[in-house]
């Protein structure tokens, strides 16, 4: 996901680039210090396989033309740690998700996902729509306008041991570039982020289509040019640049508020 925060830090913008994606992967050097060439066409996904998080922002930065500032990187157990940590996320699913993959069995209603549930969530494809990842993007997107308001809702930011605390256990769950790499230094990236509520985040998935080499795979649309260029220009992605996309609307859209 690339996360854009407009000026003023009340609105942002968030791009899921499904990890399937063809596109050109620049020259990176390898987790074990070898240099991997450039590439025409990789799936984006394979990007961090092979260089991991250094890789993976240069091939963004390269299919974007904007530079990344900061990186965030989660996994499995640091997430479980990071909900539990909150007291879990309030969802509500208006159909039942069930998929044994990801281990996750939630009748429709409203549910307080704890951190394994959350995850599993999260990991979902199975259970919901076609069982494409472009299904599971939209349930990541509502997940995160979920803990957005979870956060608001704890008054996190008006608690400052609370938030100390939060941001002691993402320190250890995260991995981030080295301007974000303390507590203290997170403490202020999150503060200039406090005034935007899950309202205000636009959630949006790069407007793809079916890739015309491997049917199994999708390459961007031409009007993804549009989105990274009004990211870049600090304006709102404006709806032309996501009509015709596969990700705009799913099966998966509406299942998870």
């Amino acid at each position: 996901m690339i996360v854009h925060v407009y000026a003023g830090h009340k609105k942002a913008s968030v791009v899921s680039i499904p990890r399937d994606t063809m596109v050109p992967r620049p020259e990176c050097r390898t987790l074990d210090g070898k240099v991997s060439p450039a590439v025409k066409r990789a799936q984006f996904n394979d990007a961090y396989s092979v260089g991991g998080a250094v890789c993976a922002v240069k091939t963004v930065e390269a299919m974007t033309g904007i530079r990344m500032d900061h990186y965030l990187e989660v996994d499995f157990a640091g997430f479980q740690k990071l909900i539990d940590k909150l007291g879990g996320v309030e969802v509500t699913t208006t159909k039942r998700i069930r998929d044994p993959y990801s281990h996750l069995d939630l009748p429709a209603g409203s549910h307080r996902l704890d951190g394994e549930q959350s995850l599993g969530l999260v990991r979902t494809r199975h259970g919901v729509g076609d069982g494409s990842d472009l299904g599971r993007i939209k349930l990541q997107q509502a997940f995160i306008k979920a803990l957005i308001d979870q956060v608001k809702s704890v008054g996190l930011f008006t608690n400052p041991a609370k938030l100390y605390g939060i941001a002691d256990t993402a320190t250890k769950a995260l991995t981030t570039d080295s301007d974000l790499a303390s507590v203290n230094k997170l403490l202020s990236f999150a503060n200039g982020l406090k005034g935007i509520g899950s309202s205000d985040m636009h959630m949006t998935t790069l407007p793809v289509g079916a890739d015309l080499l491997d049917k199994n795979r999708v390459a961007p649309l031409p009007q993804a040019k549009q989105v990274w260029q009004a990211l870049h220009d600090d304006k709102p992605i404006p709806e032309s640049a996501l009509k015709g996309g596969e990700g705009t609307k799913t099966d998966a859209d509406g299942v998870v508020k």
